[in-house]
């Protein structure tokens, strides 16, 4: 096993190195930048100012050959003062090998549009984030694991034919769709008051008690969860159902049943372990799916600044440093997190060895 981990871990190199080089050149072929941001809005300045003071001439473009649009009446000076202070001034290779350089220090630098570290911004999300991913996975395991063992019990059953319906019905709502009327129905939107409409705590917060942060906190979250929760759950009772189904069929278990067995012991003493591998070792995929993938929608619904909505926001206003460095940092939790999952599989089954795969 020691053998296969660094394996692993020395194969995570290329990879994220591959992700890195990938989308930092998509991202030189992509039009705008953080210097034509920054054009762009000093040309809305010049043009408000312009009509406000009653003038309609155009200004003319003091350098033709410029390759930013919305350079017009600029001098050429203050554009490659602004590709210096970007670090525009180098070629595309050499920007990324300093990039990559500071990467691996974890020095990620600052927000080109807002004067804080990138480190320090995404400590500033992070409360949001970990609360919706760590409530939505603890939801969606206590609700799916529970009803996908009673369905796969019981298959066939009216209960697990309304569960089905219900089930498809929550995979088939959108999640922003479902956020949305859980707005309007519970958050004072046209019937009840009952959830406040956005923010993850309400004002007065650091003036309250323990047991009040505790109460405003959960009270805050429900909503927020509940929408995050849904296409999980649907995912994961299905998934649980059928893994139990699976095991239930096999040969073991007819044989442990001709055997005189207890239903019970037989169910739990040789299905419920084989069943759950896939479902527990499943556990940090899924966690990190939640966490970085399903939350940008629900942050923008419900008022949330998280860490999807500040990757959305550095994408849009092109915030190189926040979107490299985001995607840095995530994308060697993720290369971690599926070697955890391996892992897993091999502490809830000895059996499984990948040292014996032939690599």
């Amino acid at each position: 096993m020691g053998a296969y981990i660094i394996r692993r871990i020395l194969l995570m190199i290329p990879t994220l190195l591959g992700i890195m080089i990938i989308n930092f050149a998509l991202v030189q072929f992509v039009p705008g930048g953080p210097i034509e941001q920054i054009l762009s809005q000093l040309d809305e300045q010049s043009s408000a100012t312009d009509r406000i003071a009653g003038g309609g001439s155009e200004v003319g473009n003091s350098s033709s050959d410029s390759q930013y649009q919305g350079s017009k009446g600029l001098p050429e000076d203050f554009i490659k003062d602004l590709e210096k202070q970007f670090g525009f001034d180098k070629p595309p290779i050499e920007r990324f090998l300093l990039m990559m350089g500071n990467y691996v220090r974890f020095d990620f630098g600052e927000s080109y549009f807002r004067s804080i570290s990138v480190v320090d911004l995404v400590l500033e999300k992070m409360p949001v984030s970990i609360t919706l991913g760590i409530w939505t996975t603890l939801l969606a395991y206590l609700i799916s694991i529970p009803m996908g063992i009673r369905k796969a019990v019981h298959d066939g059953s009216k209960f697990d034919t309304w569960t089905s319906a219900i089930i498809i019905m929550a995979y088939a709502i959108p999640g922003f769709l479902f956020a949305i009327l859980l707005l309007v129905v519970f958050a004072g939107g046209s019937y009840v008051q009952w959830f406040p409409l956005r923010g993850l705590t309400s004002e007065g917060f650091s003036q309250m008690g323990y047991a009040a942060q505790a109460r405003d906190y959960l009270w805050h979250i429900v909503l927020p969860v509940l929408a995050n929760t849904v296409a999980a759950f649907a995912t994961l009772t299905l998934l649980t159902k059928n893994s139990f189904l699976d095991e239930i069929k096999k040969q073991y278990v007819v044989t442990a049943r001709a055997k005189g067995l207890p239903e019970r012991k037989v169910f739990y003493g040789h299905v419920f372990r084989n069943a759950m591998l896939i479902i527990i070792a499943g556990f940090p995929g899924a966690f990190i799916a939640i966490f970085f993938s399903g939350s940008l929608i629900i942050e923008i619904v419900f008022s949330l600044d998280g860490l999807g909505r500040l990757g959305f926001e550095a994408a849009i206003n092109r915030d190189y440093p926040v979107l490299f460095a985001t995607l840095y940092v995530f994308g060697i939790m993720g290369l971690v997190v599926n070697l955890i999952s391996d892992l897993t599989y091999v502490f809830v089954d000895p059996r499984i060895d990948f040292e014996s795969r032939e690599t």
